[in-house]
């Protein structure tokens, strides 16, 4: 009885876990823009194919995207079936990298935002 009782409440904790990390997933590509919605509109207006323009402008929100990319591999990769013959290893290296990426872009946006709000003052 001990037995079937663990692993219910594995399969509980592992509901819960795929459950956190699809609100953190939803909160963390909401989040630039809810805080930047003005800042990317400010971008886009200015719209050219200038390497300038392309790196300084939208460098954030690309590192941000890849950011959400690696980490929805990662999720696929949580989902599959483990007992299938050929499962492979974990998503750890592509969490590592989603993190450090997202982190990354939300930084250098904050710094954006400080450039761009610092340019429209004066």
């Amino acid at each position: 009885m001990a037995v079937g009782s663990r692993r219910q409440r594995e399969l509980a904790a592992r509901r819960r876990a795929r459950r956190t990390g699809a609100v953190g997933f939803l909160v963390a590509a909401a989040l630039p823009i809810l805080l930047w919605r003005d800042v990317i509109a400010g971008i886009a207006s200015e719209f050219r194919l200038d390497v300038r323009y392309l790196i300084t402008g939208w460098s954030p929100w690309v590192l941000m995207a890849l950011g959400l990319v690696c980490l929805l591999v990662a999720a696929v990769q949580d989902w599959r079936n483990r007992s299938r013959r050929f499962y492979g290893p974990t998503g750890a290296a592509w969490v590592g990298w989603g993190v450090s990426l997202y982190l990354l872009g939300f930084a250098l946006a904050t710094q954006v935002a400080q450039i761009a709000e610092s340019v429209g003052r004066s």
